[in-house]
């Protein structure tokens, strides 16, 4: 059994869509102008004419009522944090020594990629696990993701959500805790461990904040040239779409608010693009669970609001390897690499940057959602991650 607690500002919060917004969404659904197929046999002009069809077929057929049922069973709250209204899960651990963890997704991504390893990490004992590797498990969205409110205001970037991060983590009483995250999470949590050392236990991360500097591009390993390969390819050929939401996501937002077809083909061609695919390694992310995301992106009007994140963290980051290495990180570092992440990390690039980096593994399978693709896999890392930090 999930329970949860709350302290302070926290308030309950369930989650409940108007009909009308149902209504309109199947009437949109039902009114959907596509253009001609794609001139190519492969992804190379972005999601195929056929899979997006096959997408919305499958939005269409999507229950978001029975889904209402099984997210409102996890313990759902809202807390005002730094004047923004964050909203999160909050999974208690029956076991009383648990280990405090926070948990953080990126973009196009949502809480539910952690609907799958709540129980399993709350309650290992019940599945498989000991005891020794419970955790307390909060999972906030970003803000302007899902039912976290959307920022009226510049600012809020990834090293502010941080800071928000921390203090919701003090609402809640826990003074100590993990973290976690892949995408703009890995870059919440490596920051989350900047700034407040003395407070984060471990930090596990699926894409290090970390790169090549010049001398690495010039003298790699093979496997190193080929990271560095496949990272050029997807900054000239893959990343069009963050270069878009960094400049210009306003003008992007008025179609994703206005056409489900198009918010559920800019979200579902990096479903595709990102996940392991192979049949043999699961396929990737089922239809099915993409529809819960790009719903929840459609319902809660977000499309204009997670893509100008990007605006506000890309005129964040650090700009360099250089840049990175200035800000270390000296909590215990654990990394997880799947195969499939299109932005690969050398281990050596990651420890001028991760002091205390204390495990490092190449996984065989899985791909950028793992939690969706991998959950099994996923809950071991995590374990296995935060087991010397205890």
């Amino acid at each position: 059994m999930i329970d949860s607690i709350g302290r302070g500002d926290v308030e309950p919060f369930t989650l409940s869509v108007p009909d009308r917004e149902l209504e309109d969404l199947l009437a949109r659904l039902d009114r959907v102008r596509l253009p001609e197929a794609e001139t190519v046999p492969d992804a190379t002009q972005g999601i195929g004419l056929q899979r997006l069809t096959e997408l919305l077929h499958t939005w269409r057929q999507h229950d978001w009522r029975a889904r209402e049922i099984q997210w409102n069973a996890i313990p759902h709250h809202r807390a005002r944090l730094d004047g923004l209204d964050i909203a999160f899960w909050h999974a208690r651990s029956p076991e009383p020594d648990a280990l405090p963890l926070v948990l953080t997704h990126g973009w196009p991504g949502s809480i539910f990629e952690f609907e799958s390893v709540l129980r399993p990490l709350t309650d290992p004992v019940a599945h498989g696990g000991s005891a020794r590797d419970a955790f307390h498990v909060v999972v906030p969205a970003l803000p302007g993701f899902g039912f976290t409110e959307r920022p009226r205001e510049q600012g809020w970037h990834p090293g502010r959500t941080a800071r928000a991060w921390a203090d919701l983590m003090t609402v809640l009483g826990y003074e100590r805790f993990g973290a976690h995250g892949g995408d703009w999470g890995a870059v919440v949590s490596t920051e989350l461990a900047r700034q407040v050392p003395e407070r984060v236990t471990g930090l596990h991360l699926m894409m290090p904040s970390a790169s090549p500097l010049p001398e690495d591009r010039a003298t790699p390993t093979p496997a190193e040239r080929r990271m560095l390969d496949r990272r050029d390819l997807h900054l000239s050929d893959g990343y069009g779409f963050g270069r878009i939401m960094a400049t210009r996501p306003q003008t992007l937002g008025y179609a994703l608010l206005d056409s489900p077809a198009g918010l559920a083909a800019w979200l579902g061609e990096k479903f595709d693009a990102y996940a392991d695919n192979r049949p043999e390694s699961g396929g990737g992310v089922s239809l099915a669970k993409q529809i819960d995301t790009i719903a929840l992106y459609w319902l809660t009007g977000t499309g204009a609001s997670s893509a100008r994140w990007y605006w506000e963290a890309m005129r964040w980051v650090p700009r360099s390897a250089e840049e990175e290495n200035a800000l270390p990180v000296t909590v215990p570092t654990a990394v997880s690499v799947f195969p499939a992440d299109p932005w690969p990390t050398a281990e050596r690039w990651a420890r001028r940057r991760y002091r205390a980096l204390h495990r490092w593994n190449e996984l065989d399978r899985g791909g950028h959602f793992p939690g969706l693709e991998q959950p099994d896999l996923l809950v071991s890392e995590i374990r296995n991650a935060f087991r010397e930090p205890r």
